[in-house]
Order: structure tokens, then sequence, then C-alpha cells
């Protein structure tokens, strides 16, 4: 199926006005490399340093409004840097701990089917606590109603991280049910793109602590999901004919580095 061309203006329109954007604002920090700018030239250097900066937050800068953007056509409600809630019931909070301590010590293995029910049948009981759960990346609606909640993260997380990527995804079906009990709500990983391509994405550490099948999405099955069959292929020629129409915008801000 594809994206629509009116989906490829906008998600192009989207990239550049992104790019210029970091353009406008970045500015290299201040360091002095003599032997690096001998070698390679200040251009290149900050090319190097840019380059570095564009992928610390290429997140927040190109992904999600990209994604946001993609999903517009498919679900009732796509929006970026969202707050999944306040409060979360006191016997959520103990039912999640439980979950992670289980799964910590191997005692049980990723169910998030299972693990939602069990946070559901105890979303209301005790005191309500007011929380600040970590910002939702993406948050989706479909036009059925179900709620899709994405943490977007590096194509290689830390191995030490996935401890807490999971207690945000139970968190946030906490506070999401403690003010819709009935709510059908899905909190997943995504990473944008297989860093192991042609072979399938492979990090040990996820295994034990993720439900692969419900809590996280990689590459294509990401970008598919949001816009549809074919939506992965048609992104990564969008960004080929921004870079290249960009081309000349980038060559002359680098090169200003050599002046």
């Amino acid at each position: 199926m594809g994206l629509s061309q009116k989906q490829i203006e906008n998600i192009e329109r989207t990239l550049k006005s992104s790019l210029r954007y970091k353009f406008q604002n970045y500015t290299p920090e201040p360091a002095s490399m003599p032997f690096h700018t001998r070698l390679l030239g200040k251009d290149r250097l900050a090319l190097y340093s840019f380059i570095h900066s564009l992928s610390t937050n290429f997140g927040t800068s190109i992904f999600e409004p990209v994604a946001v953007a993609l999903a517009k056509n498919n679900f009732k409600i796509a929006e970026a840097h969202y707050t999944a809630g306040e409060f979360i019931s006191e016997r959520a909070q103990l039912e999640i701990q439980k979950i992670m301590d289980n799964l910590t010590t191997a005692v049980s293995t990723p169910d998030k089917s299972a693990e939602i029910e069990t946070i559901r049948k105890v979303c209301q009981e005790g005191h309500m606590i007011k929380v600040k759960p970590t910002q939702v990346d993406i948050f989706l609606e479909g036009n059925s109603g179900e709620l899709y909640l994405f943490d977007i993260k590096t194509a290689k997380p830390n191995a030490g991280n996935f401890k807490e990527f999971k207690r945000t995804l139970l968190e946030w079906a906490g506070v999401i049910l403690s003010s819709n009990p009935s709510a059908k709500v899905n909190t997943i990983i995504a990473i944008p793109y297989n860093p192991y391509e042609p072979q399938p994405y492979n990090r040990w550490t996820i295994r034990g602590m993720l439900d692969l099948k419900n809590e996280l999405l990689v590459g294509n099955e990401f970008w598919n999901f949001l816009g549809g069959p074919g939506a992965y292929d048609d992104l990564l020629d969008c960004f080929e004919r921004v870079g290249i129409e960009l081309r000349p915008e980038i060559d002359q801000y680098f090169a200003r580095f050599n002046r």
C-alpha cells in the first residue's frame, strides 16, 4: 500500500523544517582539537560534531515529528510528548514492584497481557498516589479507542537500562488504568532501525525483561505499524530525497567553518 503523496509531502516538509531548525540553532561546543583540525579540517570536524549532536537528539528532533506525521492518517489521535497521567493507585504500584522483582530474579517470564490484567484488577484499590511518570514519546489512539504509548529508544540501548524501560511501560499502564480501568492500553518500546540488518535485531539483554511480541517494535515493524505496509521503505526514500535536496544547504553551512 505504502504512503500517499500527501503523506510523503507532509513527512518531507517535516524533515526539512526539523533539519533546518537544527542548523539554525546548532552551535558546536567550543573545543580545541589542534591535531584533529589539522588532519581533517575545520569543516569536517564541525560535520562530525554536528552528526554526533544530531544522532544524540535524533529521536526528539527527527523521529518523533516524523512518527506523528506518519500516524495521523491511520489513528484518531497522534501526539508527541504526551503525559500519561498524574495518579496511580497504591495497589497498582505494589503489583508493578512485584512484577519487576519476579522478572529480575527470573521467577517469571515477561507476559504483557497477564501483567496488564494484574494491574487492571487493582488499579483503583488503595490510595491514589500522585506521580510524575516518564513522558510518552508517541501517543496514539486508534479508531476503536485502543491506546498505544511508545518510548522511542536508540538502536543499541545500554544493557543496564532495560529494567527501567520495563518499569516505565508498566507505570504508564498503571496510570492509564487508574483513570480508566476498562482501557485497552499497549505500552511499547520502539527502536527506529535495526543496526544489525540483514540479521534480526538481537540484544540479549531484552530477553527476560520485555515481552518481545507485545512490548517491542524494531525498524520496519514500528514504521509500518504507524503508516501501514510499505511505509518503512517509502520513509527511507523520503529521507534520501530530502538529503539530496538539502545537500547544497548542508555544504554551504559547513563551508563557513573553513573561513
